[in-house]
């Protein structure tokens, strides 16, 4: 999508804070992404608020529950208008095939679902020594894709180091959506597994999550019409 292949991740505490960062933006309209903090502040109404106002949405809230309840869950969230909403893949198969059958709106259509493989703040130590999964962190994340491939979704969250590899295995419509996108002049902050945009362009990234070094630039506009200039 021309200019929709960034998103923003607008970590803010408020709806008021979201869309006073939103008029620094003129006439445009990025992609954004919703996380956790947002969407329980503001409820469901944040979804609606920026879709009326022209945005597409990622609704990043990473669900991880039994199947039943995660089906159900995807259902009210279907009618919210989301083009892209996630799970973890941790969940299992059957948890993402029960996500997706809950996805399907009564006139077929559905957001895009992908699933997160493992969190960019995740490294290998970290892997070993606080979750016990003993495998090198790419053979993981290769895996999960696969289970994600498998069950019917569209894609994954992953790391822009691991995206060429995901569609090397899922295939090149499989989408590798990859947060820890920092410019080459930025502080990586508290991600482990981070690249620059151009970089992440080069490894196969289809889509880009960028949250500080946009929201807290001196001209966010700015901030993202460089990562779009660096992701072509």
């Amino acid at each position: 999508m021309e200019n929709r292949d960034v998103i923003i991740a607008c970590d803010f505490a408020s709806a008021e804070e979201t869309l006073r960062f939103l008029e620094k933006f003129e006439n445009e309209r990025p992609f954004l992404k919703i996380g956790m903090e947002l969407y329980y502040a503001e409820g469901p109404q944040i979804v609606r608020t920026l879709k009326e106002r022209g945005h597409c949405v990622f609704l990043d809230l990473k669900l991880h529950d039994i199947p039943n309840t995660v089906k159900k869950a995807m259902r009210v969230l279907s009618g919210l208008g989301a083009d892209i909403v996630n799970l973890h893949a941790a969940g299992t198969r059957a948890m993402m095939e029960a996500a997706l059958e809950g996805l399907v709106r009564p006139d077929g259509s559905r957001p895009k679902l992908i699933a997160v493989t493992q969190l960019t703040s995740t490294d290998q130590a970290r892997m070993e020594q606080e979750l016990l999964i003993r495998e090198p962190i790419g053979e993981v994340v290769l895996h999960y894709a696969r289970n994600a491939k498998a069950a019917g979704l569209d894609g994954v969250v992953c790391s822009p180091l691991e995206a060429g590899m995901v569609h090397k295995a899922c295939g090149k419509g499989f989408l590798a959506v990859t947060p820890g996108v920092r410019f080459s002049d930025g502080d990586a902050g508290d991600q482990k597994r981070v690249t620059t945009p151009a970089r992440a362009r080069e490894l196969g990234s289809d889509f880009i999550v960028v949250g500080r070094p946009i929201t807290q630039a001196e001209d966010p506009s700015e901030a993202w019409q460089r990562c779009l200039r660096e992701f072509r």
